[in-house]
């Protein structure tokens, strides 16, 4: 039998809806909610993230922005999406400021990316039966993130996991991409995240 996910992600996972259609994109903005905004060329890993008015650089999945997104594809997710929490490593950084709530992360923490396990795209307690992530890593990728509510509610198998905002890896004078995720300097992640308000909302695509 598959382990349970970690309860407090699964009521943070199902308190909205996770996949937001571009043609529900209006109703979303209706409510008020704030917009973060990420644009990127089709099949580029480079991107502009723009908060409350300020650009910053990032980076997208190795196969850039898709739409539909699959398990392993590489791609970032296209749509509407709300920003769930944050998660970060309190051996490396204090708690970052954020309207979004925020959680400390810690050495057992893990990220089911077995579509076949019922924790599929959650957090979950390592080790782990199945394929899981480490989200404890050596690097420093996921010292501070934001968890993107892609396929979360509800989970459809082989859809795809594990997105986030997080920590780019900086390759030369650039960023590297991401498996799928959206990055950022730490600098700007923490100012992002500092910017969010409650209720924050991602808006992924292409121009």
């Amino acid at each position: 039998m598959a382990k349970a996910a970690i309860t407090r992600r699964h009521a943070i996972a199902t308190g909205a809806s996770g996949m937001l259609t571009m043609a529900g994109a209006g109703a979303a903005l209706a409510t008020g909610r704030q917009l973060i905004e990420v644009r990127a060329p089709p099949g580029s890993i480079a991107g502009t993230l723009r908060c409350n008015g300020r650009d910053y650089v990032c980076s997208v999945g190795r196969s850039g922005i898709l739409s539909p997104k699959f398990e392993g594809d590489g791609g970032t997710p296209a749509g509407l999406f709300p920003l769930r929490e944050v998660r970060y490593r309190p051996d490396r950084m204090p708690a970052p400021v954020s309207g979004l709530p925020v959680y400390r992360a810690t050495p057992t923490d893990g990220w089911c990316d077995d579509p076949a396990d019922l924790a599929y795209n959650r957090l979950v307690h390592m080790p782990y039966q199945t394929d899981a992530e480490t989200m404890w890593r050596d690097d420093a990728l996921y010292d501070v993130l934001a968890v993107i509510g892609y396929n979360d509610a509800p989970t459809v198998p082989s859809a795809g996991s594990a997105i986030f905002l997080h920590v780019a890896r900086d390759v030369g004078a650039g960023l590297g991409p991401t498996t799928g995720c959206v990055s950022l300097r730490q600098a700007d992640v923490l100012a992002v995240l500092a910017a969010c308000a409650p209720g924050a909302m991602i808006d992924i695509r292409t121009v």
